[in-house]
Formats: structure tokens, C-alpha cells, sequence
């Protein structure tokens, strides 16, 4: 076997540790952690950059998601396309195998409102906004005035699409 294979199976061998040999556990020891299925579910609507995951997983340290991402890289539950440039753009999305996780997400949104956890409208408290998997209508808010007891709000302006180049003048 050459040095890289080898190599390449030590660092698996590093991230499936064996418990008991039970799906259950091992499925636990690729998932378990505060973060991966919260990266898993912002991923789950499509690719990010890496300030997107920072600004919605907050307060969660640049550190830890890196190291996280380069663990669910490993894992393949991710891809890291590198798109490169100055600045530098990565952005990061769901594999096939990561995408499989999406019915936990599910599972595990069921089971938060079943056990009363939390709900969708706190998160919007708190940060202003739903997260990209949230079940509640996203709807555009709208900035009308309203004169009292007269009318009702006027439809939502439209929004522009988003467009992160750089115009330089």
C-alpha cells in the first residue's frame, strides 16, 4: 500500500472510532456534536460561504466551524468548492451523503416542538430572522405606514436578488 493510502486510512480510522459496532453509535460519533446538524441544516437550502455559516450559527467561533467543516468534509457530508480568487471564495454544500441526513433534521425539529423546546418565533425574536428550514411561511415584511384604524398594510416591495460581486468604481 502506498504512503497516501495509508495515510488516508488512519485518518478514517481516526473518525470511526468503534464503540460498540451498533449504526446507532457509530451514526452518533459522525453527528453527535453541538454543530453538524446545524451546519446540516443551514446547507440543506444550498451552498454557503463561510461568513454566511458564521453569521447563522453565531455564537458559534470561527475555530469550530472550521474545524467541524473539515470534519464533515472528511466525512463527505460536505464538499468544500473552492472557487478561488482575490478575495478568496469557498463556499460549502451538501453531498448526496449529507443530504441524507435531512429526514433527521426533520425528526429532530418534530421531536423539539413535541417536547416544547423551543419555537420558531423566538429564534425570530432573538435574531431577527427564521432559519432557512423553519416550517413557518417566510414572508416579506412589510414597511408601510399606517394611518390609525385606516387600511390595511400595501403588498410587500419586491426583493432583489442577492449579488455579492464587487463593483469597483
Amino acid at each position: 500500500m502506498c504512503r497516501a493510502a495509508l495515510r488516508l486510512e488512519k485518518e478514517r480510522a481516526l473518525r470511526r472510532r468503534k464503540i460498540d459496532g451498533c449504526p446507532i453509535a457509530g451514526a452518533l460519533q459522525m453527528v453527535g456534536d453541538k454543530w453538524t446538524m446545524l451546519v446540516v441544516r443551514d446547507l440543506s437550502v444550498g451552498p454557503k460561504r463561510t461568513t454566511e455559516l458564521l453569521e447563522d450559527l453565531h455564537p458559534i467561533s470561527s475555530r469550530t466551524l472550521m474545524g467541524r467543516l473539515r470534519e464533515m468534509e472528511q466525512d463527505e457530508l460536505i464538499v468544500r468548492n473552492n472557487y478561488g480568487g482575490l478575495p478568496r471564495r469557498v463556499e460549502y454544500e451538501l453531498t448526496d451523503r449529507g443530504r441524507r441526513l435531512i429526514p433527521l433534521l426533520e425528526a429532530l425539529m418534530k421531536t423539539g416542538q413535541a417536547l416544547e423546546c423551543n419555537e420558531c418565533a423566538e429564534r425570530k425574536e432573538r435574531t431577527g430572522s427564521y432559519c432557512d428550514f423553519c416550517p413557518v411561511p417566510h414572508r416579506e415584511e412589510t414597511f408601510s405606514e399606517e394611518i390609525a384604524g385606516v387600511g390595511e398594510p400595501g403588498p410587500a416591495p419586491a426583493r432583489r436578488p442577492k449579488d455579492d460581486s464587487i463593483v469597483l468604481l
